[in-house]
């Protein structure tokens, strides 16, 4: 139970549950964490595949003639750039210029987007975009969060293994891209070569109902067990997106944090037309730019950091903390991304980590931690 009542529930909760998998409360979901172990499940992704529901996922869909001027102005990316069948990572921010919720936009047709929201999220950035377009003419706001079961097939043979299941050549589609096709004897379905953990990999859209996600979900299993997929859960999901240095809401990203300081300002498109949060960001940049910096750390010294723990310059000062840390299982390094002050930022400075009341040292290191390798 939450404060709010019972905890959701994706429509493959019992799969889940007979699987074994060890469940915990995620943003108000019940979603399991792991399967048959973290360290594992990382492995299967970085090495073969990996399968995930993350059909906690929000869905927001913007219909009509004025949605392409409703994304841009809620969101910092240009979405005028997309082609039909094309998506975008993007953010919708606050005037501040910090974070509602960094989204992917996905371009359906010239009059119908779809923004992917974070779960924990979801109400707030719902009632984010109602209030933004308010009653703006010539756009319809649709919440279709629980219309699809949302499934990631993850890691170097996730095509192999999804190319069974549909007739779709998915070597046709490249990254950031979608189309929809057959899978698992489905029409229409939407299939995207996106994903939130470094590597190659696909998400699909199926309908929500329990009996076609339970058989989609045996069968995307099937097809992967030549190359020894696992079910993966949202541990996994979390090293490999750090491993990765990929932003979590929460996390590196909030309502407290700024795109600039938070590295994303690639993606802040400040030329395009008005968007919320653009004045803030210029007015950022106009005074010198950001004060702090995301930066990655690798602990030099034994200990690791994790979420929350202080950061000091070898002074002594105080200067920041972890945002997200945790070993690095295919890395086999204990790392962690942390704000501090530029001029702590530069590569190779030496920093220190509190851990159990002892400063440990660190250093500053290029993010991403890892990148997979390209054929």
């Amino acid at each position: 139970m939450t404060e709010s009542g019972p905890l959701r529930k994706t429509a493959l909760n019992a799969t889940h549950r007979a699987s074994k998998a060890k469940m915990v409360d995620f943003g108000g979901w019940d979603m399991p964490v792991e399967y048959t172990g973290l360290i594992a499940e990382h492995m299967a992704v970085r090495t073969s595949v990996g399968l995930f529901d993350v059909s906690h996922m929000g869905d927001i869909q913007l219909r009509g003639p004025a949605s392409l001027a409703a994304v841009q102005q809620l969101c910092m990316n240009d979405a005028s750039k997309l082609a039909e069948g094309q998506a975008q990572y993007s953010a919708m921010l606050y005037p501040n210029g910090t974070f509602v919720d960094d989204v992917v936009v996905h371009k359906l047709s010239d009059n119908d987007y779809l923004i992917v929201i974070n779960a924990g999220t979801r109400e707030k950035d719902i009632q984010w975009v109602r209030q933004v377009i308010g009653r703006m003419p010539g756009v319809h706001v649709n919440d279709f969060s629980d219309y699809y079961t949302q499934l990631a097939i993850q890691g170097p043979r996730a095509m192999e293994t999804l190319q069974k299941l549909t007739s779709t050549d998915l070597s046709a589609i490249t990254n950031y891209w979608f189309t929809w096709g057959q899978v698992c004897g489905l029409h229409n379905v939407m299939i995207a070569r996106t994903g939130y953990t470094g590597e190659d990999g696909f998400e699909i859209y199926i309908p929500s109902d329990v009996p076609t996600s339970e058989r989609v979900w045996k069968e995307v299993l099937a097809a992967g067990a030549e190359f020894g997929i696992l079910p993966c859960g949202l541990g996994a999901r979390n090293t490999l997106r750090l491993e990765s240095a990929m932003a979590l809401y929460g996390h590196e990203i909030s309502d407290t944090i700024n795109v600039l300081e938070a590295g994303l300002g690639r993606y802040a498109k400040l030329d395009k037309p008005e968007f919320v949060g653009r004045e803030a960001l210029l007015e950022i940049q106009a005074n010198g730019g950001p004060k702090r910096k995301l930066v990655g750390l690798e602990m030099i010294e034994r200990g690791i950091g994790r979420d929350g723990y202080p950061v000091f310059a070898l002074d002594g000062s105080r200067i920041g903390e972890i945002t997200s840390g945790s070993p690095a299982p295919f890395l086999k390094k204990n790392i962690a991304l942390a704000y501090v002050p530029v001029e702590h930022a530069r590569l190779e400075t030496e920093l220190a980590v509190e851990i159990r009341g002892q400063k440990v040292k660190a250093k500053v290191v290029p993010t991403p931690f890892y990148k997979r390798p390209r054929k």
